[in-house]
C-alpha cells in the first residue's frame, strides 16, 4: 500500500472515509478482496507471496492498513513481511493502543513501515521510523504515503484536497476517480528518498503505472454512523483498471458484553 487518504471523525454521519492505492510489482501474486475462508469475519485482499494483507476490515468494525517507508539509503534483508502487521491486528481482539504498544518492542524486525490500526472507538498510527512511534489520532484529514503521516509530499497534499471536497456526501464513484489521478509534480517539489530521479518521478502520482510496477488496487471505504461499512475495490492489471469494482456492504456486529 503506497497511498492512504482518510478523513477521521470529520463529517457527521461518516466516522471514517478512506481512499487508498496499493502499489506493487505486477508480477507479485495477489488475490482481490474477499472474506477469507480461515478468518470468516475478515475482508481483505491477500498477498499470495507472504500471505498477509495491505488493507482490511472485519465484521466487528476493525480496520488496518500499512505502507512501506521509502528510503533508498538503507536496506534491511530477511525482515518479516509488513503485511503480517495488518493481519495480526485484524485477527486479534486487542484494542488499537494495546496492539501498538505490544508491537513497539519488535517493530525493528520489520523494514520501514507506517501502520494504521483502528476499531469503532480509536484509530492509532504507528511507525518504526518516527521519533514518536505511536500516536492515537484526533479527528482530522490525513494522508499517508511512503513516509510519515501527513508528510507534505505533492500527491499526499493533492489527495487530501480532493478528498476534502467529497466528505459531505461520500460515494465510491468519486473516491475511485480520485485514486486514478495521474498528475505529476515538478521535479523541485519531489521528495528526496535517496533513489534515482527517474524512479522518483515515476512514483510521484496518486495512480502509478510503468512497465513492471504500479497501482494494483484502488480501495475506498466508508464507515457510517448507522453501523455499516461500505467497501469497494477496483483491481488494476498492468496499469489498466478493470471495468467494474468489487463492492461489499457490512453490517457491523454488535459488541458482546463480558
Amino acid at each position: 500500500m503506497c497511498l492512504i487518504l482518510f478523513a477521521y471523525k470529520m463529517e457527521q454521519g461518516y466516522p471514517l472515509v478512506l481512499a487508498a492505492n496499493r502499489d506493487e510489482f505486477y508480477s507479485r501474486p495477489t488475490r482481490p478482496a474477499e472474506f477469507w475462508p480461515e478468518h470468516s469475519d475478515l475482508l481483505a485482499g491477500r498477498d499470495l507471496q507472504a500471505n498477509g494483507t495491505w488493507l482490511g476490515v472485519t465484521r466487528a468494525g476493525r480496520f488496518a492498513a500499512v505502507t512501506n517507508f521509502r528510503d533508498g539509503s538503507s536496506q534491511q534483508l530477511n525482515s518479516i513481511s509488513r503485511g503480517k502487521l495488518t493481519l495480526d491486528f485484524l485477527t486479534s481482539t486487542d484494542s488499537p493502543q494495546t496492539f501498538a504498544r505490544s508491537l513497539l518492542a519488535q517493530s525493528q524486525q520489520y523494514a520501514g513501515f507506517s501502520l494504521l490500526v483502528g476499531d469503532l472507538d480509536n484509530l492509532v498510527y504507528l511507525s518504526n521510523r518516527a521519533d514518536m512511534p505511536c500516536l492515537t489520532l484526533s479527528p482530522g484529514l490525513y494522508g499517508l504515503s511512503n513516509h510519515l503521516i501527513n508528510s507534505p509530499w505533492p500527491k499526499v497534499e493533492k489527495g487530501k484536497k480532493l478528498l476534502a471536497r467529497q466528505l459531505r456526501s461520500p460515494n465510491h464513484r468519486q473516491l475511485q476517480q480520485l485514486l486514478q489521478d495521474e498528475w505529476r509534480p515538478d521535479d523541485k517539489r519531489l521528495p528526496n528518498t535517496h533513489i534515482d530521479i527517474e524512479l522518483e518521478r515515476m512514483l510521484s502520482p496518486i495512480f502509478i503505472r510503468s512497465e513492471h510496477y504500479g497501482t494494483r488496487a484502488c480501495t475506498s471505504l466508508i464507515y457510517s454512523d448507522d453501523g455499516h461499512i461500505s467497501f469497494s475495490e477496483l483491481t488494476v492489471e498492468k496499469g489498466q483498471p478493470l471495468p467494474a469494482a468489487l463492492q461489499f456492504d457490512i453490517t457491523i456486529a454488535p459488541k458482546l458484553d463480558g
